[in-house]
């Protein structure tokens, strides 16, 4: 199947026992057992539920992985994947990652004994560079958050292997529609599923998928033992918006290149950051591993000009957290998303005060770019200085 079909027909598309074209939510925390001591599919309701195994079946089929888990959100889903391993173990993770992703490494990891050395994963050279005897894996995003930085899955896939080492791909900005690292050599892939695959701002979930059966089996173990699973409610509500998000992706797609052209034509935006762009420095790379380049934009105001009073002039658009809902949703990372970051390292990943993320939406093309175009003439008045 196409992804188009097989976002609507894939995992348990129908309910065995009724025909149900819509997995039921199966709300009960335990199963009756029919034999002591045998070995029942459903047992209790953390170990699995019928709900959310549709979900993370059909997870795995998009990533054309083995298996895929669901969790009570993205954050959980990374800790999971990092609790495959113990003190003393050593990761190379990307300069730019969320920073939750960033919190989570610094103020909890790091205090059972896992290592952490940050480089741009860009540069394969700075990769190989930082590999140690204790190495085990590579964790980045790609395109990044927020800078859309964009590396090369499979060059990275091809220096690792060759030490034994693992890929881990934050999949989040793309999608699996538009990007599947396991095909590219990754070993697991982790997703944000609040964002672009429940798609309409009403669920929190994290996802995991994995190649490897032995991973698979490890992930199964820690998924069950740490217990931070999706409820079958919230597994319900994600399938539900994963089967519109081919839907949603196209129209996602045009209204991007519509305020793509709008921003790098406006002489108050110093820059605009979109792997799209023919001139932006990971284009390339993108066209070779991504099917579009996505719905995320990143761009600067001129030095100086307040992305508080831009971000807080917009009447349509939403000052949100969060991605890759059905509204567009602005924010601006430097006190946003990216906040827990000392701003002295923000400011060397290039992180800058004017700096502003753009999750465009569904809305009507015209309505957004006239949003956008009277916040910026706001930035013309007085007080237009950053506060």
């Amino acid at each position: 199947m196409r992804i188009n079909t097989q976002l609507i027909h894939g995992g348990i598309s129908e309910d065995p026992y009724t025909g149900a074209v819509s997995t039921p939510i199966y709300r009960s925390s335990t199963f009756h057992q029919h034999t002591l001591g045998g070995n029942p599919k459903w047992e209790y309701a953390r170990t699995g539920n019928p709900t959310r195994a549709s979900l993370e079946l059909m997870m795995a089929q998009l990533e054309e992985g083995v298996a895929g888990f669901a969790f009570a959100s993205g954050s959980a889903a990374i800790h999971a994947v990092f609790s495959l391993y113990s003190s003393g173990d050593h990761f190379i993770v990307g300069k730019d990652v969320y920073g939750g992703t960033f919190r989570l490494i610094n103020k909890v990891l790091k205090r059972f004994g896992l290592e952490f050395t940050v480089v741009d994963t860009r540069d394969l050279s700075a990769i190989e560079g930082a590999i140690q005897d204790n190495t085990v894996a590579v964790y980045l995003e790609t395109p990044t958050n927020p800078l859309l930085e964009v590396s090369d899955i499979q060059a990275i896939a091809e220096v690792t292997k060759a030490h034994g080492l693992k890929v881990i791909i934050d999949n989040t900005f793309a999608t699996p529609y538009n990007q599947r690292p396991l095909t590219l050599g990754a070993d697991i892939v982790v997703h944000s599923a609040t964002k672009y695959l429940g798609g309409h701002s009403d669920v929190v979930g994290g996802i995991a998928v994995t190649s490897d059966q032995g991973i698979a089996k490890r992930l199964a173990f820690i998924q069950n033992s740490i217990g931070a699973v999706l409820g079958p409610d919230d597994s319900w509500l994600l399938q539900r918006g994963i089967k519109t998000l081919g839907a949603r992706m196209r129209v996602h797609h045009a209204n991007t290149a519509a305020i793509i052209n709008l921003l790098e034509q406006d002489p108050r935006v110093a820059r605009v950051l979109y792997p799209g762009l023919s001139d932006f420095s990971g284009h390339q790379i993108a066209k070779k591993q991504m099917d579009n380049f996505g719905a995320m934009v990143s761009f600067e105001l001129q030095e100086g000009l307040s992305a508080k009073k831009f971000v807080e002039s917009l009447q349509i658009i939403t000052l949100a957290e969060s991605l890759g809902g059905i509204e567009s949703l602005i924010e601006v990372p430097s006190v946003m998303t990216h906040g827990s970051i000392p701003r002295e390292v923000r400011l060397a990943n290039g992180i800058k005060d004017e700096l502003i993320r753009l999750s465009v939406g569904i809305e009507d093309e015209e309505d957004l770019l006239e949003d956008l175009k009277q916040a910026l003439d706001q930035l013309e008045e007085g007080g237009n200085r950053k506060l």
